[in-house]
Order: C-alpha cells, then structure tokens, then sequence
C-alpha cells in the first residue's frame, strides 16, 4: 500500500511547487515609462537623467558572492550523494 502512495505523494508535491511559482514575479528589464496601449503604467516622480536612456537595477561592485558560491556548491554535493546513493541502493535491491 505505501509503494501505491508514493507516486501520489509525488505529484502532489510537483503540483504543490508548480502552484508556489506560480505567484513568483518576473524580473523583467524592460523600460515601464514609455507604457504599452492597453497597459497601466505606473509613474515615479523622481528626478531622473531622461537622456541617459531606461536605467536598469544597480547591483553594485561591492556584492559578497561567496556564501552563495558556498552553498550552491554544497546543494549540488548533497545532490549528487543523494543520487549516489540511490543509484547503490537500487543496484542492492535488484540482486
């Protein structure tokens, strides 16, 4: 019976994490002041260089980017043992 869920259980959570992303917003670099027909743009008062052309974010030159290197590298080391690990299992069971 608990080898009939685990399918189930799968899907589910597919479904669960599809759903979740759904509502995640697209970074889009487009520029919003020129505004599209059909569309409402929203408008910032602020002084902003018209002539430099649309700006996009500052992401700085000073961004720390090595715990994100650490714990990318660690995600994908725990992957690939977990996959590692599945692969000798299942190499086990089937003998």
């Amino acid at each position: 019976m608990a080898a009939a869920l685990r399918p189930l259980l799968t899907a589910t959570a597919a479904g669960t994490l599809l759903a979740a992303l759904w509502f995640v917003p697209s970074a889009n670099a487009t520029d919003e002041s020129a505004g599209t027909p059909g569309t409402q743009s929203r408008r910032v008062t602020a002084a902003v260089d018209t002539a430099a052309g649309p700006r996009l974010a500052d992401t700085g030159t000073g961004i720390d980017t090595t715990p994100y290197l650490i714990g990318g590298t660690a995600f994908l080391g725990i992957g690939a043992a977990f996959v590692t690990y599945s692969a000798r299992r299942a190499d086990t069971l089937s003998v």
